[in-house]
C-alpha cells in the first residue's frame, strides 16, 4: 500500500492510465459496429493495425488493411428487390464487452447478436468476438479480431436443430 503523496499519486495516474485505455479500446470495438450497421465499410481498414488480421471462420479471413477492406468492401450496400445475392443491411449489436489490459496490449471479447438479410433471407446471428488490441502511436486499434459462431440461421427456422452455421455456406 503507498505510503507517500508522491506513491499514492504515481498509483492514481496509473489507474486512471488504464481506465483512459478501456475507455478508448470500448470506442473502438463500438466504432466498428457503428461501421457496420451505418454501412460505412471504407472506414473499417483503419481501426485495425497495418498488420491487422481477421479470422472470420468459415465467412474469411484477411490480413493488413488491404485484404480487410477488400473483405468489407461488399457489405452494406443498398440492394434492390431483383437483387438479393449476398449479405446486407446487417444490424449488429454488441453486449458484455470484456477487457484486460496490460501496458500497449490487450485482449477482450464481446458477445455478438445480429440481424443480417442474406441471400434475400431475414438471418438471426450469435456469436462472440474475440479480439487483440495494441497500442501504437498513441492510438489503439485492433492487432485481431476473430468471430466464433453460436448460430447463423434463417428467422423462419431458429437456432433449435443441429445445422446452426447456414449463412456464408
Amino acid at each position: 500500500m503507498p505510503t507517500t503523496l508522491e506513491d499514492k499519486v504515481k498509483e492514481l495516474e496509473a489507474k486512471v492510465a488504464e481506465l483512459y485505455d478501456r475507455e478508448e479500446i470500448r470506442d473502438l470495438r463500438y466504432r466498428y459496429h457503428e461501421c457496420i450497421n451505418e454501412a460505412q465499410m471504407a472506414e473499417i481498414p483503419d481501426l485495425f493495425t497495418e498488420d491487422g488480421e481477421l479470422d472470420f471462420g468459415h465467412l474469411g479471413k484477411a490480413s493488413g488493411r488491404e485484404q480487410i477492406k477488400a473483405f468489407f468492401s461488399g457489405l452494406g450496400r443498398a440492394r434492390s428487390a431483383s437483387d438479393s445475392r449476398g449479405l446486407y443491411r446487417v444490424r449488429q449489436f454488441i453486449h458484455n464487452h470484456v477487457l484486460k489490459v496490460s501496458g500497449d496490449r490487450a485482449t477482450g471479447y464481446a458477445y455478438l447478436e445480429a440481424k443480417p438479410v442474406y441471400n434475400g433471407e431475414s438471418y438471426v446471428v450469435a456469436a462472440r468476438y474475440n479480439d487483440e488490441y495494441l497500442k501504437r502511436e498513441g492510438r489503439w486499434r485492433f492487432s485481431k479480431m476473430s468471430l466464433t459462431p453460436f448460430f447463423m440461421v434463417p428467422l423462419k427456422e431458429g437456432w433449435a436443430g443441429n445445422d446452426l452455421l447456414k449463412m456464408g455456406h
